[in-house]
């Protein structure tokens, strides 16, 4: 499975992007700026609860096409910037990828974690928790947009953990916009609620971001 490209790119206002094919009229991609805090005005609101969150309730790294790949080697082979070593049984043992986190240039796979954007503690706070369990496994194994799953530094994604944008950020200070524009779009792709604490760091992110723009299709 390829992973679809969401990127953030530069528009005036809030568009509707037409898509090939039948699922355009479904599920048509968007595109609304950071800035000002109209992509986090779209986010719905509501408290958190953590109750009952086990991280076995989203089951991840799964062969969901059946070409033998996991969804970690699917993101570590998509996410190269050089032709990955793949050995036998989908092992990726090389490759060149950029940790956009901390700006680190990792060559051995065994330094990367796949981080899951909004994390699965997060993600069940925001609304999983009332999702069934296939809808937990999409989630959690979403190749269809780009930025829901990032390979990245084992050590900064340690970091982060299960924490929102307003107890963390990425430690590379030019990565923050992006980063803040890949959390709204994932929750917005997964029409997940925010707190008014992640609302009020994120409304100061977006103030802080000029140009930069959120590109979500909402999950099927």
């Amino acid at each position: 499975m390829i992973k679809l490209a969401l990127r953030a790119v530069t528009a005036a206002a809030f568009l509707v992007l037409p898509l090939a094919g039948p699922a355009a009229a479904q599920s048509p991609a968007r595109l609304a700026p950071l800035s000002m805090g109209d992509a986090v005005n779209l986010l719905p609101a509501a408290a958190e609860s953590r109750d009952g969150y086990q991280r076995t309730s989203f089951k991840h790294w799964v062969d969901a096409d059946r070409d033998g790949c996991s969804t970690r080697a699917e993101v570590l082979i998509a996410e190269s910037r050089t032709a990955p070593t793949v050995e036998p049984g989908c092992k990726v043992t090389a490759g060149e990828w950029y940790s956009y986190y901390d700006g680190q240039t990792v060559t051995a796979p065994a330094g990367l974690d796949i981080d899951h954007m909004v994390p699965l503690a997060e993600a069940w706070d925001s609304g999983a928790s009332a999702w069934t369990a296939a809808r937990r496994e999409a989630y959690a194994n979403d190749l269809d947009a780009d930025r829901s799953l990032v390979a990245v530094t084992a050590r900064t994604n340690r970091s982060k953990a299960d924490k929102d944008p307003s107890e963390w950020l990425p430690p590379l200070a030019d990565a923050r916009c992006t980063y803040a524009a890949d959390w709204v779009a994932t929750k917005l792709r997964w029409n997940l609620t925010v707190d008014d604490q992640e609302r009020v760091a994120l409304a100061g992110l977006a103030g802080e971001c000029g140009e930069q723009q959120v590109e979500f299709e909402p999950a099927p």
